[in-house]
């Protein structure tokens, strides 16, 4: 259509008929959604003075593309779901004649990487300690509240934790022993056996798992699983896709902070990768990288890290410490302040 036969309309008004027409076609949670996004759009074209979506463009589209994600500091992931629902929103106002014929073609989503769909390398603590809270509360003692425990409050690997057998708990002493088997290897195999103390929480928690939730299973060898399922040792699929599932935020806070409905979010079905599609769920990895990083913040001696966690100082610094510099920076200043031969005195 040309721009002379269009029909001048305001984008908050032909957004209200945009919500008219869908409020029949999708559920509330979707129309949420889409309110959510859209409204960023709504808030451009404020900033834009555009008061007639007729004179809207596809290098404009293109503007707030790069805007948005500028001001909402946004991955490809939310990049993409909000230009996804904008597409549809622009494609309805060229059926009620507000844009030109084919605007929305011109709306363009980034396209996505390969692990693209996880936004957050790290599981941050305030995110761990309300997770742990909320696992505490309603799922106690429970196989996801084990693993995402022992994951957090050791920093082990994934294949660490699949390796623990009920032999390797030493529930007087508090300390698991982390050994290397055939079966069952360690990453750096022997060098990777360690015994890792735990606090009394932490023992408190595995020790009712055994008592009163483990399944009675073994596995191909006779081997106990400290990990187990009804059908033996929990697999390292079934051990990842928990983290995904449970590091979700809609499941320990109740909300999505990405405005998703819980009838439209891919990451909610009943599947084996859906879990990981969403934005902010973490692999098991991104919880031993927080797990070292709070340690290290708490003013655990990097040495001692090191050792607890099985990595080298070096490959410690360089990919598992996530402090600030300025939170590093503060963390010096407070230990020469504590230490008496450092302090500067009159004379």
């Amino acid at each position: 259509m040309s721009e002379d036969q269009l029909e001048s309309i305001h984008p908050t008004e032909a957004f209200e008929l945009y919500l008219d027409e869908r409020r029949s076609e999708v559920t509330p949670n979707t129309l949420q959604a889409h309110r959510y996004r859209i409204r960023h759009f709504l808030r451009w074209c404020e900033k834009e003075d555009i008061t007639d979506l007729n004179e809207l463009t596809g290098r404009q589209l293109h503007e707030y593309k790069v805007w948005r994600r500028k001001e909402g500091d946004l991955n490809n992931v939310t990049v993409k779901t909000q230009m996804d629902t904008l597409r549809v929103f622009i494609k309805f106002c060229e059926s009620i004649d507000a844009v030109p014929s084919n605007l929305h073609e011109k709306v363009l989503s980034p396209k996505l990487n390969r692990g693209d769909n996880q936004s957050n390398d790290i599981l941050r603590e305030e995110e761990a300690h309300s997770l742990l809270d909320y696992l505490y509360r309603f799922e106690y003692a429970s196989f996801p509240h084990v693993l995402i425990r022992l994951l957090w409050t050791t920093g082990m690997r994934i294949g660490a934790a699949y390796s623990l057998d009920i032999e390797d708990y030493h529930s007087d002493d508090r300390f698991l022993e982390i050994r290397h088997r055939e079966s069952t290897p360690l990453k750096n195999k022997e060098e990777g056996e360690r015994l890792v103390a735990l606090d009394p929480e932490t023992c408190e928690v595995l020790s009712d798992w055994i008592n009163h939730q483990r399944p009675s299973s073994q596995d191909d060898e006779g081997r106990e699983p400290l990990l187990a399922t009804v059908y033996g040792r929990a697999h390292k699929n079934t051990l990842r896709k928990t983290v995904y599932q449970w590091t979700r935020p809609c499941e320990y806070t109740g909300t999505c902070p990405h405005g998703r409905g819980l009838g439209e979010c891919e990451a909610l079905n009943d599947n084996q990768k859906s879990p990981s599609l969403c934005p902010s769920s973490v692999a098991p990895h991104a919880i031993r990288r927080g797990s070292i990083t709070y340690h290290l913040t708490k003013n655990v001696l990097a040495e001692v890290v090191s050792n607890r966690m099985n990595v080298s100082q070096k490959v410690l610094d360089i990919h598992y410490d996530k402090r600030s510099e300025e939170t590093k920076m503060e963390q010096r200043r407070r230990y020469l302040e504590d230490r008496p031969s450092t302090r500067f005195r009159r004379h």
